[in-house]
C-alpha cells in the first residue's frame, strides 16, 4: 500500500496549521512556501478538510485558514479518511461480502490485523503529538521540515 500525495500533503498542511494555531489565520501561500507544495494543490486539499469541519476559513483582509478544533482533537486518521477514503489494505477487510473466500481466507485475517494496527496508529496520533515531535526534531535540525 502506498499513501497518495494527496494524503501526505494534506497531513503536512494540517500540521503546518497546527504549528501556527493561536497566531491567527494562516494564508495558503505561506503554507505553500514553507512546505514546498504548490498553492494550487493546497486549494484542492483545503476544501474537503473544510467541508468536514477540520479547517475553518476566515474572510477579509486578515483572513486565511485555521484549525476548526484543537490540535489534540484531530487525529491523522481524521485527515487521511477525508483525503484518501477507505484506509483498509484490501476491500474484503471492510466488506467481507466483496469476496466469496472471506469466511475461510487466512490471508484476510492477516490483512485485518495489519489494517487494525495501521488504523490504531493513525487514531492515536494527533496533530498535537505531531507538533511535539516536530519541535523535538527541529531543536536539533538545521532546516525546517515536516
Amino acid at each position: 500500500m502506498r499513501m497518495s500525495t494527496k494524503g501526505r500533503y494534506g497531513v503536512r498542511l494540517m500540521i503546518d496549521l497546527a504549528l501556527h494555531s493561536g497566531e491567527g489565520p494562516v494564508l495558503l501561500k505561506d503554507i505553500a512556501r514553507r512546505q514546498g507544495i504548490s498553492e494550487k494543490y493546497l486549494w484542492n486539499l483545503i476544501n474537503p478538510l473544510k467541508t468536514v469541519g477540520l479547517v475553518r476559513s476566515i474572510r477579509g483582509a486578515h483572513g486565511g485558514y485555521r484549525l476548526a478544533k484543537e490540535p489534540a482533537e484531530i487525529s491523522l486518521k481524521d485527515i487521511m479518511t477525508v483525503l484518501e477514503g477507505s484506509l483498509c489494505l484490501v476491500d474484503c477487510v471492510e466488506d467481507p461480502s466483496s469476496c466469496k473466500r472471506s469466511p475461510t481466507c487466512i490471508t484476510r485475517d492477516v490483512w485485518c490485523e495489519a489494517s487494525q494496527g495501521f488504523l490504531k496508529t493513525l487514531e492515536t496520533m494527533t496533530l498535537a503529538k505531531m507538533v511535539d515531535r516536530h519541535r523535538v526534531k527541529a531543536a536539533g535540525a538545521t532546516e525546517y521540515c515536516i
